[in-house]
């Protein structure tokens, strides 16, 4: 039988809170910016905000639902015709709205917040898109590897951000104002510079 762990304590409400934090990084590096800024690709493979969140509303879905045999009421067009597996949740068409996509992933949240509330952090999970020999695991297992997919997605986001318009991390001002970031931009540069290939 899978033990209970209450929400409020233990390592099952840390990985929450961690989880919940990296979440909310996310959607804040949405605020302000206008719709073509949360969908234009910014790296060469395509990486572009809005499509950040909507990945990870899948992940959440995917593995904190369906492989903890609790499938969510709403179903993901691009996962059920499997175009998931050429990046169709990577970003978002031209009709899919930024107030959509957000409410996607915040009901993801929910929903995975329920799971992980009613079963135990050792209850069996299969993942059906894994290889066989390591299809069965647990959802604690799984909460874990949701953990570090967010934060990590939370990471791309900050970049991205910074590469529009500027604004780094939530502890930019913290740490210093525009001059301070100036001055060390400028002791990063010297020193790469110093290793430049002369041609």
């Amino acid at each position: 039988m899978s033990q209970q762990v209450p929400v409020g304590s233990g390592i099952a409400a840390d990985l929450r809170r961690y989880l919940q934090a990296s979440r909310e990084r996310v959607l804040s590096s949405l605020e302000g910016l206008s719709e073509y800024d949360v969908r234009r690709p910014m790296t060469p493979s395509g990486t572009n905000l809005l499509g950040l969140v909507k990945h990870l509303a899948g992940i959440e879905f995917g593995y904190l639902g369906d492989s903890v045999g609790r499938p969510a009421a709403i179903r993901l067009p691009w996962v059920d015709d499997g175009s998931i597996w050429d990046n169709a949740d990577m970003w978002a068409t031209a009709e899919e709205t930024r107030q959509d996509i957000v409410g996607l992933y915040r009901s993801a949240w929910q929903h995975s917040d329920q799971s992980i509330a009613e079963l135990g952090l050792d209850s069996p999970a299969l993942v059906a898109w894994w290889p066989e020999e390591r299809r069965e695991t647990t959802l604690g297992s799984l909460l874990v590897r949701v953990v570090a997919e967010t934060a990590q997605h939370a990471g791309h986001a900050d970049i991205l951000r910074e590469m529009i318009d500027g604004r780094a991390g939530s502890d930019q001002d913290e740490v210093g104002d525009a001059a301070w970031w100036d001055r060390h931009v400028n002791r990063v540069r010297e020193a790469a510079e110093r290793h430049r290939p002369r041609g």
